[in-house]
């Protein structure tokens, strides 16, 4: 039985890593896999923002896949969450009764939810308005050398 509670905890906590693929699909899932991938390009973004500054340009590409990557499984707790019993029941546990306990929503649920919103949302705008700032500060540098 899958649980929907362990399932957004595993998607907020550990989503970057693919937990929660790995949880509900089995080791066999290419999409959890994949997802180290981004999340590692992220982290590298962070180190050569820490080496080499802000006005690295490869880290202005490579920070935001980390948020991107972090708040697409913030959104992904969040859908599960939300996920009616019947649904869950039904497509993560096909055998069991469509009101199996393991579908229901508790306040370890509600608390997976709020607090995916809360991170999600944080980190999507850190990540766009870090990304944003640099290349506009970058275009504008590049105006004044070419207007003198």
């Amino acid at each position: 039985m899958k649980n929907k509670t362990v399932a957004a905890w595993l998607a907020f906590l550990g989503g970057p890593l693919g937990l929660h693929r790995f949880y509900l699909h089995g080791l066999s899932d290419t999409p959890g896999w994949l997802l180290p991938i981004p999340t590692a390009l992220g982290v590298y973004g962070i180190q050569r923002v820490l080496e080499f500054g802000q006005d690295d340009q490869l880290s202005w590409i490579l920070v935001p896949l980390l948020g991107f990557t972090i708040a697409g499984c913030a959104l992904r707790a969040i859908l599960y969450g939300l996920m009616s019993p019947e649904r869950w029941n039904a497509r993560f546990n096909p055998r069991a009764a469509p009101d199996a306990p393991a579908g229901q929503t508790n306040w370890g649920t509600v608390f997976a939810i709020s607090l995916s919103l809360l991170v999600g949302t944080a980190v999507l705008m850190a990540s766009l308005a870090f990304s944003f700032q640099r290349y506009f500060e970058y275009q504008i540098e590049e105006a004044r050398k070419i207007s003198q």
